[in-house]
Formats: C-alpha cells, structure tokens, sequence
C-alpha cells in the first residue's frame, strides 16, 4: 500500500535511503517521545539519517507527516467504490471502502494509533486536518451523487459524507480509548447502528 514519492527517484545502482513509510513511522515515535510541537523537522531528519531538503521531498510540512500516504489511500477508495457492482447497496458499499481504508497490517497498528492520537488531538493537527477531511466526505458524496442520480454538491450526497466520516471519526475516538478494542468491529457496529436508525424510520413511516 506503499509508493514511493514523485520526483525523487534514486540514480540507477544507489539504494534509496528512506521511504514516506519510515520516516513516518520515524516522526511518530519522535513526536509520541517529544511531543508534536517540541519536534522539528530537523530533528526528524535527524534521526533518519537525511537532509532537511530531502524530508521536504516527501512530506510538504511537519503536519503532513501523520497523515502518511493518505492521499494514495484516498485514491485506492474511489477506485474500490467505482469497482463495486451497481446492485451493491450504498451503505454495504461504503462500508467495504471505508473499512478497506483503515485496514493495516498488525504491525502497522501501533503506528497508526499514534497517528490517529495525534490528528485527534494535537490542536495544529485538527486545523490542519479540515481540507483532508474534505477531500475524503468527497470521495464519499461523488460515489453517492452517481448512484442517486444527482450533482454530487447536492444535500443528499453532501451529508452522507458527513455522516460516515462522523462514524469514522466516532469509531477511532472508542478505539483510542480502548487498546483492546478492534477498530474494524467498531466501524461495523457504526455502520450496523446506521442501518438500525434507517430501518427504525421506515418502519414508523
């Protein structure tokens, strides 16, 4: 799930001497030991071992690193969601991508708790995170507006994006408080409580 970054391509022979996966990794157990604004990005380059030009090479800013290669993952959604046959329910198709989306290897969670700990409540990190979070409700809402047969700015499609990322966003929150707790158990009681409510009002109506 990994790719390396644009325009950073090694000379032929030369071993490549980082990756967008270990320095993340790398400035997650730095800012997780330090704090987030106690850590520079050349304390980050630091330890591993590069240049602060070249840590500019894969991530934009300090900010960007926790988010690892969201964009990439982003990218992998809509390309689930537009694979996935058109009798699919809307919400069983949201909930494969989504759940597809924060799926990782066990030896990758560790990572991505300290990832979501910081994009969850570092204050610089929260405001950063609104044109990511955009991006993703977008994902959501273009999927939704083609299946409905509507503009994708349209209300319909607009909430739903609302809604599974306040599930997303619900269903980390419960996993952070609870080590013990699987985070893809919890997106599927999120989206079964989605289905209860949807159910429950068609039977009062």
């Amino acid at each position: 799930m990994t790719s390396a970054p644009q325009g950073d391509s090694p000379r032929v022979g030369r071993q490549r001497s980082t990756s967008i996966e270990k320095l993340s990794h790398i400035g997650l157990s730095l800012f997780a030991e330090r704090g987030f604004e106690q850590t520079t990005v050349d304390d980050i380059a630091t330890a591993a071992q590069i240049g602060r030009r070249t840590f500019f090479r894969y991530f934009p800013s300090k900010n960007d690193l926790p988010w690892g290669e969201f964009d990439v993952l982003l990218e992998q959604m809509r390309e689930h969601l537009e694979q996935l046959p058109r009798t699919v329910p809307i919400l069983t198709a949201l909930r494969d991508a989504v759940v597809a989306f924060n799926t990782f290897p066990a030896s990758e969670l560790p990572h991505h708790r300290r990832r979501m700990q910081l994009l969850l409540s570092v204050p610089a990190l929260t405001a950063h995170s609104t044109l990511r979070y955009t991006a993703w409700r977008q994902v959501i809402a273009d999927f939704a507006a083609d299946r409905i047969g509507v503009p994708a700015d349209s209300l319909m499609p607009q909430v739903l994006g609302r809604v599974i990322l306040g599930l997303s966003l619900a269903a980390y929150e419960q996993w952070l408080r609870d080590e013990d707790a699987d985070l893809i158990e919890l997106f599927d009681h999120a989206f079964a409580l989605i289905s209860y409510v949807q159910l429950e009002g068609e039977e009062r109506g």
